[in-house]
């Protein structure tokens, strides 16, 4: 009998789709983050809806899994990407170094949330290549493990921004995973999407009557908010959500470490920023870490 790795292979093209994020969102930048986050998860709803909608009407969420969508939408659509966005900001968008750490620090948030309401049992194999897979990243993300704390009096806070932002994805992923068990992913990333979009809009509000101005993308920006939300944003999401709720929280945050390899490879071709021997040997190892994490997927009760 095959086995289904179907799980394991949508969340590594969710994570595949997020490398691309930096790249289309530095376009961006002159808007403030609630902006951005405001009207990527509007453009993503108004796109979602007609394909899904008659699967939202058909079902009814309990108390329960209400008060985990409003969580999720919280942590992950409002302060993770709104933490996330702002690190950049601190440190002119000049990334790879401080913000991708928290890429480095998120499965130990999600791991220990799993462990605490999902009580997920993690054998010794995991253990030892969850080990070797952060370390790898690490060091694919940072050039020679060293971290380079230069890049202006913003780097810190950055750090604490994207710190937050690991805190708030890792979590949400483990209340993502017990909202999947109960709600179809579909349904899930409409509500995800539509209870950020709630959540947000006081918070524009208040940002516009604090600075004067609301800020509104131009014809341009809402361009790249549309790919935002046909690539790396909705259907990503989509993509993410199909893939957990068919693997093991511990198992699916390690696999989106694939997101800083393949950011990696983004900045060499774009950029034509070139890899040390050390990105290389460690982005093997981080690939090969992966492919063992995937195999053990056989091994956990889904």
């Amino acid at each position: 009998m095959l086995k289904d790795y179907s799980g394991p292979l949508f969340i590594i093209t969710a994570a595949f789709l997020w490398a691309f994020d930096g790249l289309i969102r530095q376009h961006l930048y002159s808007l403030p983050p609630i902006t951005i986050i405001f009207f990527e998860h509007l453009i993503g709803l108004i796109i979602l809806s007609p394909f899904i909608l008659k699967y939202v009407l058909e079902t009814k969420l309990e108390k329960r899994e209400w008060w985990l969508v409003i969580l999720v939408a919280i942590l992950s659509g409002l302060f993770g990407t709104l933490w996330f966005t702002t690190a950049l900001g601190k440190v002119q968008y000049i990334t790879i170094s401080v913000v991708f750490l928290l890429q480095k620090l998120q499965p130990i948030f999600a791991i220990t949330t799993a462990g605490i309401f999902l009580k997920e049992q993690m054998d010794k194999r995991y253990i030892k290549w969850a080990i070797i897979a952060i370390v790898s990243a690490y060091f694919v993300t940072f050039k020679d493990g060293y971290v380079n704390w230069a890049t202006g009096s913003g780097t810190v806070v950055a750090a604490l921004y994207a710190l937050g932002a690991a805190f708030a994805w890792g979590s949400s992923t483990t209340f993502s995973k017990m909202l999947l068990g109960k709600v179809d992913f579909k349904v899930s990333t409409f509500y995800r999407f539509l209870i950020t979009l709630i959540v947000a809009l006081p918070v524009l509000s208040l940002f516009g009557k604090t600075n004067n101005v609301l800020a509104i993308p131009n014809a341009s920006q809402f361009g790249f908010l549309t790919l935002i939300a046909l690539s790396t944003g909705m259907v990503a999401l989509l993509i993410y959500y199909r893939g957990l709720a068919k693997t093991s929280v511990h198992i699916s945050t390690i696999l989106e470490l694939t997101f800083p390899f393949i950011a990696i490879i983004l900045d060499m071709i774009v950029n034509k920023t070139m890899l040390s021997l050390s990105q290389w040997v460690a982005a093997f190892v981080l690939v090969f870490s992966i492919y063992k994490i995937a195999k053990l997927r056989e091994l956990v009760e889904i």
